[in-house]
C-alpha cells in the first residue's frame, strides 16, 4: 500500500505542493460544505415548524373548550383551515383532513401526539408524499382540553436543501479546479528563479567564471539559497585555484632535483663508472631525492594551511605566546640563543594562531640556521599594524642574491651544507599577503640578517 502511494505520488516539487494545496482546500470545503448545509436543513425545518404553528394557532380559534363538550365552529374559509388539519378532544378525534383515512399513517401519527398532551413536532415517513412535518397545540378551556394537529408536506423544503446542496458541490468542484490551477501556477512562478539556479548550477562554465547566482529580486528563502550557493560556488574556486597553484608549484620546484636525478643515471651509465663515482652518484640522487620530498612538504603544508584560511575568519591572535612557543620548540643549537623581546605583552594581531605560525617559522628557523651566537625576535605596535622582527647575528644576505631571496627553489648558497629547499620565505611572504600584510629584508643592515613581518593589528 505504501509502495503504491509513493509510486502515485507527484515527483515534482510543484505537483506536491499543488496536491497538498488541494487535499487542504478540500478538506476545508467538506467541512463548509456540511456544515452550510446542516444549517440550512435546521432553518428549513424551523420554518415549516413556523408555519404549522402559525396554522395551528388560527385554527385554534374555531375550537370552543368552554363547555362541557369540545366544539368545532364553522367559518367562512372553514374548506382552507381543514386542510391537514386534525382537531381532538383528549384522544378522541373530532375531525381530519378530508383525504384522511381512519388507519392511515398521518392519522395514526396524529392521534400519537394527541396523547402525548403537549405541544411537540415530528417528522414522519410516508409513501406519499415521503416526508410530512406534524406539529400540535394544545387549546385549553376550564373543563376540557382540545388538541389541534398541523401537518406539511416537506417536499419543496427538501427540494431546496437538495437544490443548494448540489450548488455548494458544484461550486465546490469549481473552486477545487481553481485552487489546484492557481497553485500550480503560483508554485511554478515561484520556482522559476531556482529552475534558473539549476540550469546555471549544472554549467561547467559557472565554476570557471565570475557568473553569480545572487540574492537581488527574490524571495527570502531564494535570496538564502543564492547566497548559499555562491559561498559554496567561492569556495570550489578557491579549492580549484589551490589545486591549480599547487600543480603549478610542484611541477617548477620538482622539476630541477628531477633533472640532477637524470643527469647522473646517465652520466653513470654513459661508460663503466669505479666505486668511488658510483658512491658520487648515489649521494647525489639521494640529496636531489631529499629536496623533493621537503618540497613537497612544504608545498602541501602549505595548501592545505590556504585551504583552511580561507574557509575560515581570520581571528585575532596574542603575538606573545605564539613567539615565544615557537622560540621554545625549534630545538636550536646550544650555542644559539633565542630572545623574544615584546614591549607589550597583550600585543594583539590580526590573523590566526597557526597562521601567524607558519609565517614567523620559517623566518626564525633560517635565522636560527645561519646564527653565530644569537637571534632576536622583536614585536611592536605600529599605525594599523603589527611587525615582527626577526633578527640574527649570522653573515647576512647576499647582496648579489637579495632581488633572488622569495623566490621559490632559490638559494644563495645550495652547498652550505643546509637541508633548506628555498621555499620558507616564499611561502612565508604568500600567507602573509594573503591577510593583507607582508614579509621583507632589511637591506641596510650590515652585520647579520633582519627580516620584517607586517600583520594587521588585531
Amino acid at each position: 500500500m505504501n509502495r503504491l502511494a509513493r509510486r502515485l505520488a507527484p515527483r515534482t516539487l510543484r505537483g506536491r505542493l499543488s496536491l497538498v494545496a488541494l487535499t487542504t482546500a478540500a478538506l476545508l470545503m467538506t467541512v463548509l460544505t456540511v456544515v452550510f448545509n446542516t444549517a440550512v436543513d435546521r432553518h428549513l425545518q424551523h420554518q415549516a415548524d413556523d408555519e404549522l404553528r402559525d396554522r395551528a394557532a388560527a385554527v385554534a380559534t374555531t375550537v370552543d373548550a368552554s363547555g362541557p363538550h369540545v366544539r368545532v365552529l364553522e367559518t367562512v374559509n372553514d374548506s382552507l383551515l381543514d386542510a391537514n388539519v386534525w382537531i381532538y378532544d383528549g384522544t378522541r378525534p373530532l375531525e381530519k383532513p378530508p383525504s384522511a383515512t381512519a388507519d392511515s399513517a398521518l392519522t395514526r401519527a396524529a392521534g400519537r401526539l394527541a396523547a402525548r398532551g403537549r405541544p411537540v413536532c415530528v417528522t414522519v415517513h410516508t409513501d406519499d408524499p415521503d416526508f410530512v412535518r406534524l406539529c400540535s397545540q394544545l387549546v385549553s378551556g376550564p373543563r376540557n382540553t382540545a388538541t389541534v394537529v398541523t401537518a406539511v408536506d416537506l417536499a419543496p423544503y427538501r427540494n431546496s436543501a437538495d437544490t443548494l446542496l448540489s450548488g455548494s458541490l458544484i461550486l465546490d468542484a469549481v473552486m477545487l479546479a481553481c485552487t489546484y490551477a492557481l497553485t500550480r501556477l503560483a508554485v511554478g512562478r515561484a520556482l522559476r528563479p531556482v529552475r534558473t539556479m539549476t540550469d546555471q548550477a549544472t554549467r561547467r562554465s559557472a565554476v570557471n567564471s565570475d557568473q553569480r547566482f545572487g540574492a537581488e529580486d527574490q524571495p527570502a528563502e531564494l535570496a538564502r539559497l543564492g547566497t548559499s550557493l555562491d559561498t559554496l560556488l567561492d569556495r570550489i574556486r578557491t579549492v580549484l585555484r589551490h589545486e591549480q597553484q599547487l600543480t603549478g608549484e610542484l611541477s617548477h620546484e620538482l622539476r630541477t632535483p628531477l633533472t640532477r636525478i637524470v643527469v647522473e643515471l646517465d652520466w653513470w651509465q654513459a661508460r663503466p663508472r669505479t666505486a668511488a663515482e658510483t658512491r658520487a652518484t648515489h649521494r647525489v640522487i639521494a640529496e636531489a631525492a631529499q629536496s623533493m620530498r621537503i618540497m613537497c612538504d612544504t608545498l602541501l603544508d602549505d595548501a592545505r594551511d590556504r585551504a583552511q584560511n580561507d574557509s575560515t575568519a581570520p581571528g585575532t591572535t596574542s603575538v606573545v605566546p605564539v613567539l615565544r612557543r615557537l622560540a621554545e620548540s625549534l630545538g636550536a643549537p646550544e650555542h644559539v640563543k633565542i630572545l623574544v623581546d615584546v614591549g607589550d605583552p597583550g600585543l594583539q594581531a590580526g590573523v590566526a594562531p597557526a597562521l601567524l605560525e607558519r609565517i614567523v617559522s620559517p623566518l626564525l628557523t633560517n635565522a636560527v640556521r645561519y646564527a653565530h651566537s644569537a637571534v632576536t625576535v622583536s614585536a611592536r605596535q605600529l599605525p594599523g599594524s603589527v611587525r615582527i622582527d626577526v633578527t640574527d647575528d649570522g653573515p647576512g644576505v647576499p647582496t648579489a642574491f637579495a632581488d633572488d631571496l622569495f623566490q621559490p627553489g632559490r638559494r644563495a648558497d645550495p652547498g652550505d651544507g643546509h637541508d633548506g629547499a628555498g621555499l620558507g620565505l616564499p611561502l612565508a611572504r604568500r600567507l602573509a599577503r594573503a591577510v593583507g600584510g607582508e614579509v621583507s629584508h632589511d637591506g641596510g643592515r650590515t652585520c647579520g640578517a633582519r627580516f620584517r613581518i607586517d600583520l594587521p593589528f588585531g
